[in-house]
């Protein structure tokens, strides 16, 4: 461990030793900064580097337009903490957002993916500001720290202001835990962000339908609590329930649905066939095929997601999946605007059903598309074989 971690963890220690308080933390003020005599203020520290080693990781989104889209709509949903509040695109392929409470925002790739519209994605950045507006995160500071050893303070300043994005999942999943918000904040969250996003113009319901979408994702891993963000909120079906009910409750929650959604879908257009790509090689297969025909369902880009559509069937492994490959990959072809890499791996997929002929096609168009391929050798070995 190098010694700047060794000296927060002595600070993290003398901070459990000597600021303990039971005090319910007030709401943050626009502009507040906690005294530095304060546990919140180690807090904080700890937090400003764990910010930095995010930002030296290599792993943020330099879009300035979507980064600026983003900012915009947390300023537009909470207006007075707009200049406390600093937000980070992260490329990571897992639905999640996270709240620090030095006011250092991640809003992860696979969230921005999953999003159908700007209210679902502003009702996202609403919930994680009220984490901050609430400071959440002081109120589990306290709690981790009377109840935990120095041991646990060691992993915790690990996570914090260690390796940051280094980045497997297994780092991810500890760093996305060290503010695991209780159900009740997160309850609490809800109903806030609900509020601001609504002050904003934003419809509600759209809270509601982007809980539906990710539940049904949920239900096709065959797993409890595959997803990061599952792991410590509240039941979804729970959620929605309750997220309907606020929706449609009170005449001061019915105003004109404020919709920016062409520049929603433009701005993360630009970005979609890597988050695309990313999300493939989670090997999340059922999971991921929900989600691209629910995109396809929408009316995005067919050639693009048909191709990854292709890429599901394909990389599954089974062979009941690969006519269903190849049934993709021709859709993709056929709208004329198809990946260069729909060819190559419709090729692999004729070359695992014996088809010599329809292989060999697939890949020579894949050399005449591709002029610049870095495998084309590797291609031309396949041709080759055949």
């Amino acid at each position: 461990m190098n010694t700047p971690l060794l000296q927060l963890l002595a600070i993290a220690v003398v901070l459990a030793a000597g600021c303990a308080t039971t005090d319910e933390p007030q709401d943050l003020a626009p502009g507040e900064r906690p005294a530095i005599h304060t546990d919140e203020a180690g807090l904080w520290m700890l937090s400003d580097k764990y910010e930095q080693s995010v930002i030296s990781s290599g792993r943020l989104v330099n879009d300035p337009d979507l980064n600026e889209y983003v900012t915009d709509i947390v300023c537009r949903i909470a207006p007075l903490m707009c200049s406390d509040i600093r937000t980070y695109i992260v490329d990571t392929p897992h639905f999640n957002a996270t709240m620090s409470p030095n006011g250092f925002m991640q809003v992860w790739t696979g969230l921005i993916l999953r999003a159908d519209n700007e209210a679902q994605l502003a009702y996202i950045l609403g919930h994680e500001v009220s984490h901050f507006v609430r400071r959440h995160s002081v109120t589990i500071w306290r709690d981790y720290r009377n109840k935990s050893s120095v041991m646990a303070y060691f992993t915790l300043v690990t996570a914090l202001g260690g390796g940051g994005y280094s980045a497997n999942l297994a780092q991810l999943l500890a760093l996305s835990s060290v503010f695991a918000f209780s159900r009740d904040q997160e309850r609490e969250a809800d109903d806030l962000g609900l509020n601001m996003m609504v002050a904003a113009g934003y419809d509600p319901h759209e809270a509601v339908r982007i809980w539906q979408s990710l539940e049904v994702e949920r239900e096709a891993e065959d797993e409890d609590e595959p997803s990061i963000f599952f792991a410590t909120h509240p039941s979804t079906k729970e959620r929605v329930a309750l997220l309907r009910e606020r929706a449609s409750a009170g005449p001061d929650r019915i105003r004109p649905p404020l919709r920016n959604d062409s520049e929603f879908l433009a701005l993360t257009a630009s970005n979609r066939f890597k988050w695309l790509r990313d999300e493939v090689r989670l090997r999340r297969f059922d999971a991921t095929e929900v989600l691209l025909k629910r995109l396809l369902a929408r009316g995005d880009s067919p050639a693009e997601l048909s191709y990854f559509l292709g890429e599901v069937y394909r990389l599954s492994g089974e062979e009941a999946n690969r006519r269903k490959a190849v049934d993709s990959y021709l859709v993709a072809i056929d709208t004329g605007k198809a990946p260069a890499e729909t060819h190559r791996s419709l090729g692999l997929v004729y070359r695992k059903l014996g088809e010599a002929e329809m292989a060999r096609r697939s890949f020579q168009n894949y050399l005449t598309v591709a002029t610049e391929a870095d495998d084309r050798d590797m291609v031309e070995t396949y041709l080759n074989d055949i």
